[in-house]
């Protein structure tokens, strides 16, 4: 395990519906970066970039497969994750894992972000993968060589006598004897 630490840089710009007053956007990331609470980096009329945090991002040798995954999508990325906070937001987590960002974006309440790693950043994942990855070799599942289709369990309804429509509900004994 081998960690960075990565200062997250987030644009806030007017909302476009008046149900959000501002939207909010992980937009770089900056290798080794010291500490920092929202500090604003740029001013742009309402649109203002926040060095927002330094993160760190911590590789796995057991997910390394994940590592090369992201390495090799058209644009490899650092996953930004961040919670709304009241008004704001706050930084969660950084990520080089695609499998990892995945499993935030399922819930659905959380921001992720994919934001473009630098190429000190590509090569830093690229030589801890090469270092420590190991592909893993598929075994096919062999099957039992148990017959389950010869014996019908639970299908139907022991009750009823008649083959042809085992589906049907029972009835009681004295109707049937009429």
């Amino acid at each position: 395990m081998i960690s960075m630490p990565v200062g997250v840089v987030v644009r806030r710009t007017p909302g476009v519906t008046r149900w959000a007053k501002w939207a909010w956007q992980a937009v770089a990331v900056l290798p080794g970066a010291g500490p920092a609470d929202w500090k604003e980096l740029r001013r742009d009329g309402e649109a203002v970039e926040y060095h927002a945090g330094t993160l760190p991002v911590t590789l796995y040798r057991t997910d390394t497969e994940a590592y090369l995954n992201g390495l090799t999508a058209p644009v490899p990325s650092i996953y930004v994750v961040l919670i709304k906070d009241g008004d704001g937001l706050k930084l969660h987590s950084a990520t080089a894992s695609p499998y990892e960002a995945q499993d935030y974006m399922d819930n659905g309440e959380d921001i992720v972000e994919a934001v473009p790693m630098p190429d000190g950043l590509i090569a830093w994942i690229r030589e801890f993968v090469e270092r420590h990855h190991q592909d893993e070799v598929f075994i096919k599942r062999r099957r039992d060589k148990h017959r389950i289709d010869l014996k019908e369990d639970g299908k139907g309804d022991a009750r009823i006598v008649q083959l042809s429509d085992v589906y049907r509900t029972p009835t009681s004994k004295r109707r049937r004897l009429q």
